[in-house]
């Protein structure tokens, strides 16, 4: 499979060696050049590239950076990009790191926002595991110590192209429906960075409070970031547990 990855942080860089590690051909791209990315690119045989290059000629592009940095995106990133890619957030919101976002705050699904900004259905998925875990616990199917993911979007054909790609990557997937249903997986839910297997993906899942907790809430009288206007396009972070 052709996966482009726009972001090559912790869950950007781990989804590039594991990827490629499986023989996906995979494009990585970050927001300062693919100069910069010349030691994953040899460690992992992926191409150093562009955000729009990424975005081109794929069969999933994965958006894995801050909320804050979506305004840097090219506006033309997805411009000519075939509707059959599938794209992925795997972002989270921390008012601290990306400022404040009203919609958010008000309550929209923050993989919602970002579909919005980007101009894209989105797929939310490995939002909620650390990137070490990402490394180094995957397991066979069956293994009884297989941590699962969930997996929200609207259209049931991407989600199960996302689906495949975890059970690839060791881990089984839980369909967690519609991008609506998203903020079931968003940081201080009990199916945040907690390494559940299915079963306790979905109990999870079905316990969560929609409500933010007051730590992960952007403070009373706190900047606006410049990333809030719900018409202008922008993009996503790969996940800080």
């Amino acid at each position: 499979m052709k996966i482009g990855i726009i972001g090559a942080g912790h869950i950007g860089g781990t989804l590039t060696r594991r990827l490629t590690a499986l023989g996906h051909d995979v494009a990585v791209a970050n927001s300062r050049g693919p100069e910069t990315l010349a030691d994953l690119a040899a460690a992992t045989g992926a191409h150093a590239v562009t955000p729009r290059e990424a975005a081109r000629g794929r069969d999933v592009v994965i958006v894995t950076i801050p909320e804050k940095s979506i305004p840097d995106l090219p506006k033309d990133l997805f411009s000519g990009v075939s509707d059959k890619t599938v794209v992925v957030d795997t972002g989270n919101y921390y008012p601290q790191r990306d400022g404040r976002i009203d919609a958010i705050e008000a309550g929209m699904p923050e993989s919602q926002w970002v579909s919005q900004q980007l101009g894209r259905p989105v797929v939310k998925a490995f939002n909620n595991i650390r990137a070490q875990h990402l490394m180094e616990l995957g397991r066979r199917a069956g293994d009884t110590h297989r941590v699962a993911l969930p997996v929200a979007g609207d259209d049931p054909a991407a989600r199960a192209v996302v689906r495949r790609l975890i059970d690839e990557l060791g881990f089984d997937a839980v369909d967690a429906g519609g991008l609506d249903e998203s903020w079931r997986q968003q940081p201080g839910t009990p199916v945040y960075a907690t390494d559940l297997d299915i079963a306790g993906v979905r109990r999870a899942l079905s316990e969560a409070r929609r409500e933010r907790p007051p730590e992960l809430r952007a403070r009373a009288g706190s900047a606006t970031t410049a990333a809030t206007s719900s018409t202008s396009r922008r993009e996503s972070e790969g996940p800080r547990p």
